[in-house]
């Protein structure tokens, strides 16, 4: 009963479930922004729109955001803890690539630096999950 202990060892009461949940919602909200205002999602992701035919690009970005925050809710919500792990740390591909995206198109300083942080935040969260991870099932 894997599932019960591992349930019963993480949740509310641990950083790495609120460090998860942080993210996850962050990335809904930005993609609610993305969906109502493209232009200003954009702006601030670092990367603005160019013309009015951009707008669905922005809303596209959206909405995967959107599932991207969502799709953590599951797992965080019957605490499947070593799902979250895998799921979390696979998903720092995205802000990687984000900052790679705009340092290469001369992006504001500023919005490199969200991004790199966002990684580093995401890194020392999936390291805090694998190990509690580690140590349940062993």
């Amino acid at each position: 009963m894997k599932i019960k202990n591992e349930m019963a060892n993480w949740g509310p009461r641990s950083a790495s479930y609120w460090m998860t949940l942080l993210i996850a919602a962050g990335i809904i909200i930005i993609g609610v922004r993305f969906m109502l205002v493209p232009r200003t999602g954009a702006a601030g992701f670092g990367i603005p729109l160019s013309s009015n035919l951009d707008l669905a690009f922005g809303r596209i970005k959206g909405i995967r955001d959107i599932f991207s925050g969502l799709a953590l809710l599951p797992l965080l919500f019957f605490r499947m803890k070593k799902a979250t792990a895998y799921v979390f740390t696979a998903a720092i591909i995205v802000p990687a690539t984000d900052c790679l995206l705009v340092y290469l198109n001369n992006g504001p300083i500023m919005s490199q630096l969200i991004h790199g942080i966002t990684v580093v935040y995401m890194a020392i969260t999936s390291y805090i999950l694998l190990r509690d991870t580690k140590k349940t099932t062993a």
